[in-house]
């Protein structure tokens, strides 16, 4: 069995204008996630998969300097996009995260695919996380199922394909360290105040070369409450 990772991203954005390609540190969000994925031990493969938009070839550079696949497909057909990619690259299984959301867990990433091996599940998702950590996983098997009855070509919100009907096989993977089950926090990347939050992050937790897990996070934003004021608002929006 081969699997992967896909990250999803275009610099299309509209609240927070290619914000994949915002920087913090001197690096561009994308590739601190791309650091972090990197530290999951499971998946065989790291891929970009991005449109083929000239707009996104900058993400295509970004891939090849960080030393992972990418794809290009389908600028609206996000599904279209995933199964073809898989197909080209033999991929049985795939993680799925989002180019704005550098803080995907990659211990989770493993525990998706340890649950996957263990129930052959078609679709898995973990929402105990911080909205912004987790990732779903996705049988490539079903994917495609999804991509030949579907009738839009729009599929940028796709998870109800695998949810919806009672189709598809479906687990959930729980969150069995109480200190990381948080899905009142918000990490991911959509407004600007949620860019302000992730710099406040970095200024207190980054060093060079280095990491910082996920547990740290929670716990400075557990000892300063307040910096969560900074995108409160945003989470209501969401």
């Amino acid at each position: 069995m081969t699997s992967a990772i896909f990250i999803t991203a275009r610099t299309k954005s509209t609240r927070l204008p290619k914000k994949v390609l915002l920087k913090v540190k001197n690096k561009t969000i994308v590739e601190h996630l791309i650091d972090r994925l990197k530290l999951a031990k499971r998946p065989d493969l790291i891929v970009l998969c991005t449109s083929t938009n000239p707009n996104d070839d900058i993400l295509v550079e970004i891939a090849q300097k960080t030393g992972i696949e990418y794809f290009r497909g389908s600028e609206e057909d996000v599904l279209d996009r995933f199964s073809k990619a898989a197909s080209l690259l033999n991929i049985d299984f795939i993680v799925v995260t989002w180019g704005d959301e550098l803080f995907c867990d990659p211990e989770y990433v493993d525990k998706t695919i340890e649950l996957f091996e263990k129930t052959g599940a078609d679709f898995i998702k973990c929402e105990e996380l911080p909205l912004g950590t987790f990732s779903y996983g996705l049988k490539v098997e079903a994917l495609k199922k999804v991509c030949q009855m579907k009738k839009e070509t729009d599929t940028e919100i796709w998870g109800g394909y695998f949810t919806d009907g009672g189709i598809f096989k479906v687990e959930h993977l729980e969150v069995d360290d109480e200190d990381l089950k948080h899905p009142e926090i918000r990490i991911t990347l959509d407004y600007p105040e949620d860019f302000e939050l992730v710099r406040e992050i970095f200024n207190r937790l980054y060093k060079e070369g280095r990491v910082f897990p996920l547990r740290e996070i929670i716990q400075l934003l557990m000892k300063h409450p307040e910096l969560m004021e900074i995108n409160k608002k945003c989470q209501e929006l969401y």
